[in-house]
């Protein structure tokens, strides 16, 4: 956990990697998010799988930087990556009424008897 900064961006063929010095910690904690590690001539390739869709992508990419911020990395997110706001086909919340929420006293005789 030096001073150095890792970036997660969308490149320009929309593949989204990590780039940026890092250990071995951050790098468990990127495979943890869904990144995967390829060698190369220069090092390794970090990234997120192709073709699992943009939602996919940036749910990923968010979940890693803030598994990364949390463990005190300092964490550069392309703007690009952060999610959506829903899109609204969830279920609206209920609202629970006041007697609900109020504890109720059990009848009486419904008490549990002791097991023998």
């Amino acid at each position: 956990m030096g001073n150095a900064t890792i970036r997660i961006t969308r490149d320009e063929l929309g593949a989204v990697e990590v780039d940026g010095s890092y250990d071995a910690f951050a790098a468990s904690i990127l495979a943890r998010a869904g990144f995967e590690t390829f060698p190369t001539l220069r090092g390794v390739w970090v990234r997120l799988p192709f073709d699992l869709g943009r939602a996919w992508e940036n749910e990923h990419a968010s979940w890693a930087a803030d598994m990364l911020t949390a463990a005190r990395y300092r964490v550069d997110l392309d703007p690009d990556l952060r999610p959506g706001p829903p899109d609204g086909s969830a279920p609206p919340t209920t609202r629970r009424t006041k007697a609900a929420m109020t504890a109720q006293p059990a009848p009486p005789g419904s008490a549990r008897r002791p097991h023998r």
